[in-house]
């Protein structure tokens, strides 16, 4: 098979029930353009399976936290810590997939696969590439790094494997984002999200066989947790390249394909540069905070890993739903149709103040309950506290994401990324650390300024959206 184009139909403009439409999405859409037919739709088959990636992606981090929380406030400490380390690698990840995404989006929209297949190559090797140093340098400087982040030494001493582990197998987690983007931008959603499941069953059987030793399996307590990610998303990664040397994709990646080529690869580097920026802004600042609240001890510390595992799997499915407005942009500005792309946006951020309203209320008046798997009472007391003040503001996080999500998809990195450093180095980490430390309200102040910053953010961004400058971005 050449890599011309495929024949695509249109989104069905058919009324078909909800569930017709989530058994398409969860099959997969492959032989739809959504850059045809009702948008309403459209943005559901993309968007059912991205929440689910999203959701499962999240899974990783409640499952091993979950195992965890049966140890000891150490290694419960020990994860958070890392974590807050590792999202580093989270934001290398994303960042360079939100180049992707736009680009593979932008070609799909003009018809142009063979250089969509171009854009993901690069795309991979440049993610090989990043990961290699930082795989050396968290492997050898562990305890160093721990360390850095004002770790007590009793974390340090029984969690500088997990952190060694986890920094050793970046790479799976680099590709596992960057493909998954690659086939977003596709418009190949449902592919995404299988490649979640697989690698998330991996995890899910595996964290309590290593962790407490069951069977012939070897009791690794937390370390156990980070060999069971690591593996997971290695098969799910083995998996992602199976599919994407298929030959019925929305493009087909050549042999003669698979090599560097500098000049896509710089524009690929110049685009995702401000996406890896915007992103590394927002993830040190949780770095930064988790360290305002070490200051408080190691239940704090402990309480806020807990309730930001709960928050995060809330908020990661909206992510799913940002996502899908950021294809329909790439696409539809592709294809030459602004508003259409618009209009997929303010129709995701409805749709995403109507969920997280939900569940910010659900997490409001139950966050007790919700936070049962923690056992001891000063982590619990600190983690409901984390959960019911973070979510007060979830209707404005739910069109932030969604705004700049569509920003991300149309090519313009730029605003989201200025955005970044306005609400969350200029606002939030100097106002939490005077709460916290000047005010002295502890870690209470930490919950508030990510609520305040947050919100800011969202009502920026639509502002500057309704601007519509992002219309002329070309990629």
């Amino acid at each position: 098979m050449s890599a011309e184009p495929r024949s695509l139909s249109p989104v069905s403009p058919g009324v078909q029930s909800f569930w017709a439409t989530v058994r398409q999405a969860l099959a997969g859409a492959e032989g739809i353009d959504f850059t045809r037919g009702p948008i309403g739709s459209a943005l559901l088959l993309l968007a059912i399976p991205m929440v689910l990636e999203v959701a499962l992606e999240s899974v990783f981090a409640v499952v091993n936290i979950f195992w965890v929380n049966q140890l000891t406030p150490e290694a419960v400490a020990t994860v958070g810590i890392t974590e807050a380390m590792f999202s580093f690698i989270y934001a290398l990840g994303m960042g360079l997939g939100i180049g992707a995404t736009a680009m593979v989006a932008r070609r799909i929209g003009e018809r142009r696969p063979a250089e969509a297949a171009d854009v993901a190559v690069q795309a991979i090797l440049l993610g090989v590439v990043v990961a290699i140093p930082i795989g050396l340098i968290g492997g050898f400087f562990a305890p160093s790094l721990l360390r850095a982040m004002d770790a007590p030494a009793d974390v340090i001493a029984s969690g500088a494997t997990f952190t060694r582990i986890m920094f050793a197998g970046n790479v799976v987690v680099l590709l596992l984002f960057l493909i998954n983007a690659i086939f977003r931008g596709a418009g190949d959603a449902a592919v995404a999200m299988r490649c979640l499941w697989i690698a998330n069953l991996g995890n899910l059987i595996l964290d309590p066989l290593l962790i407490f030793g069951i069977g012939p399996f070897p009791r690794l307590g937390v370390t156990g947790a980070a060999v069971a990610t690591t593996v997971g998303r290695g098969i799910g990664v083995l998996y992602q390249f199976y599919r994407l040397a298929g030959r019925d994709r929305r493009f087909v990646i050549e042999r003669r394909q698979v090599r560097f080529q500098p000049a896509l690869m710089a524009k690929l580097l110049r685009l995702s540069a401000n996406g890896i920026v915007q992103v590394s802004i927002g993830t040190v600042s949780w770095t930064v905070l988790v360290r305002v609240v070490s200051h408080f001890g190691k239940e704090a510390i402990a309480g806020y890993t807990s309730a930001l595992r709960v928050i995060m799997f809330a908020i990661l499915p909206a992510w799913g739903l940002s996502n899908a407005a950021a294809t329909m942009v790439g696409q539809a500005l592709g294809a030459k149709l602004p508003d259409r792309a618009e209009a997929a946006v303010w129709r995701a951020g409805f749709l995403n103040v109507l969920f997280l309203g939900g569940v910010g209320l659900l997490f409001v008046l139950f966050a007790p309950y919700l936070l049962g798997f923690v056992q001891n009472p000063g982590v619990k007391a600190y983690a409901v506290d984390a959960l019911r003040i973070v979510s007060l503001g979830y209707p404005f996080y739910a069109y932030g994401m969604v705004m700049s999500n569509a920003f991300n998809g149309a090519g313009d990195t730029t605003t989201p990324t200025l955005l970044n450093v306005a609400c969350f180095w200029a606002l939030e980490i100097p106002f939490a650390y005077v709460l916290a430390r000047v005010v002295g309200i502890g870690p209470r102040g930490v919950f508030i300024a990510i609520t305040v910053a947050f919100s800011l953010f969202a009502v920026l961004a639509t502002i500057l959206f309704r601007r519509g400058r992002w219309k002329a971005k070309l990629v």
